[in-house]
C-alpha cells in the first residue's frame, strides 16, 4: 500500500501523507516514499510549487514511529534510518521550488520538523503543534535545528523541555505558522497561495530559493558577498528583463526560464 500520494496539475504538485492506520507516523517506509515524491517534484520542470498535505481528518502526522525506538535491530540500522530525516530536510531546503504545508489537525514531534523544513505553513484553526518526545523518554534531536531556526530560543526551550502542545494561533504568534484560517477555508487558502507561487518565474524562484537556503548560516559579511553575486547572476537572465518590462507595460509577464 502506498503511504504517500502524488498528484501534479497546473504547476502544483500535491504530496499527501496517506497512512491513516498509524496517523501518518514517519516510518522508514513513509520517509522513503516522501523522499521519492519530493525528488519527483524537484525533477519535473512543469512543477513550480509543492503542497504537503495529509489525508487524515484530525492528524497531519503523529511524528516518528515510536516502535522503531524499541525494535530489536542493530544500532547501526537505527542510525541509518534516522539519516532519512537529514536527507529529507536537506532535499526540501534545496528543492528549488517553494513548498507549502497544509496543516489540518495535529502536527507533532518529527512532523513539526518536516513542516518547518518547508517554506510556508497554512494551518486550520483546529490544528495543534508540539514536541511531546520528552513525555515518552525521547527527545526531538532530529528537528531541534529547524525549530531554533524558526522560533525564538526561550520559546523553543519551552517546547522541547515541557512537551506541551500549542494551538494554531499560538503557533502563528511565535513564528511556526504563516497563516491560520477556519478549517473549512484551509483548502482554498492553500490553493490560492500555491497558484500565486506557481505563477512566478521558475528560474528566479530557483535562484532565490537556493540563496535563501545557503545564506542562512553564513557570517553576515560572507552572506552579503554571496548574495551580491546571486544578484548579478539574476540580472543576466531574460526573465528579470521580462518582469521589469511587463511591470512598466502593465501586463502579465511571460516567463522564458532563461
Amino acid at each position: 500500500m502506498a503511504k504517500v500520494l502524488y498528484e501534479a496539475a497546473e504547476g502544483v504538485a500535491t504530496i499527501t501523507l496517506d497512512d491513516p492506520a498509524t496517523r501518518n507516523a514517519l516510518s522508514v517506509e513513509l520517509l522513503d516514499a516522501l523522499l521519492a515524491a519530493f525528488r519527483r517534484a524537484r525533477d519535473d520542470d512543469e512543477v513550480r510549487c509543492v503542497v504537503l498535505a495529509s489525508s487524515h481528518e484530525r492528524t497531519f502526522s503523529s511524528g516518528a514511529n515510536l516502535g522503531g525506538f524499541g525494535a530489536d535491530v542493530p544500532l547501526v540500522r537505527k542510525h541509518d534510518a534516522s539519516g532519512r530525516f537529514v536527507e529529507l530536510f536537506q532535499l526540501i531546503g534545496r528543492l528549488g521550488k517553494p513548498s507549502i504545508v497544509k496543516a489540518g489537525g495535529h502536527v507533532l514531534a518529527g512532523a513539526l520538523g518536516l513542516a518547518l523544513a518547508c517554506d510556508l505553513i497554512v494551518a486550520g484553526e483546529s490544528a495543534s503543534f508540539g514536541t511531546p518526545e520528552i513525555d515518552v523518554g525521547a527527545f526531538p534531536f532530529m528537528i531541534m535545528a529547524l525549530i531554533y531556526r524558526n522560533v525564538g530560543r526561550k520559546k523553543t526551550n519551552e517546547l522541547l523541555l515541557l512537551g506541551e502542545r500549542i494551538d494554531a494561533r499560538e503557533a502563528e504568534r511565535i513564528g511556526i505558522v504563516n497563516r491560520v484560517v477556519p478549517d473549512a477555508e484551509l483548502d482554498a487558502a492553500v490553493d490560492a497561495w500555491a497558484r500565486r507561487l506557481a505563477a512566478k518565474s521558475p528560474l528566479i524562484m530557483r535562484l532565490g530559493k537556493e540563496a535563501m537556503y545557503r545564506q542562512m548560516d553564513m557570517p553576515f559579511a560572507d552572506a552579503l558577498e554571496y548574495l551580491r553575486g546571486q544578484l548579478t547572476i539574476a540580472q543576466s537572465t531574460e526573465d528579470i528583463v521580462e518582469g521589469a518590462t511587463a511591470f512598466f507595460q502593465k501586463r502579465e509577464p511571460v516567463w522564458k526560464g532563461r
